[in-house]
């Protein structure tokens, strides 16, 4: 069985990009949804195999939908993997999910160059 990072910080997860130092993250998203899946697992919402299912779930399915997989699309997988749980579980909807990062988007685009990205509150 895989460790969990609550379990071994240092084990690795396999096909996780990474260093000697540990995780490896091209984009501060990257880094989030793997913290946010780290705490939701610490937090007892879901098993290490229950996750390890999901993300290799999503790895799959990609692969059969032809996607290629150019080195760059790990947290994208890890992503859809975590979406998958959260709404299964019904911690979350869907549409509330593409409601959020839709705002974002939109605060991201009107944002100056070089400003903090601010949402609203709802």
């Amino acid at each position: 069985m895989v460790p969990s990072p609550v379990e071994d910080p240092k084990a690795p997860l396999p096909l996780q990009p990474r260093d000697d130092d540990g995780p490896v993250f091209r984009e501060p998203w990257e880094a989030q949804v793997f913290a946010m899946t780290v705490h939701l697992h610490a937090a007892d919402y879901f098993t290490w195999p229950e996750w390890t299912e999901a993300l290799s779930t999503e790895i799959t399915a990609a692969k059969d939908r032809g996607e290629a997989d150019l080195g760059d699309t790990y947290y994208h997988h890890w992503f859809r993997a975590l979406e998958a749980l959260v709404v299964g579980m019904g911690l979350e909807t869907t549409p509330a999910i593409d409601e959020r990062m839709e705002t974002w988007r939109r605060a991201y685009l009107a944002t100056p160059h070089g400003q903090p990205v601010e949402l609203d509150a709802g």
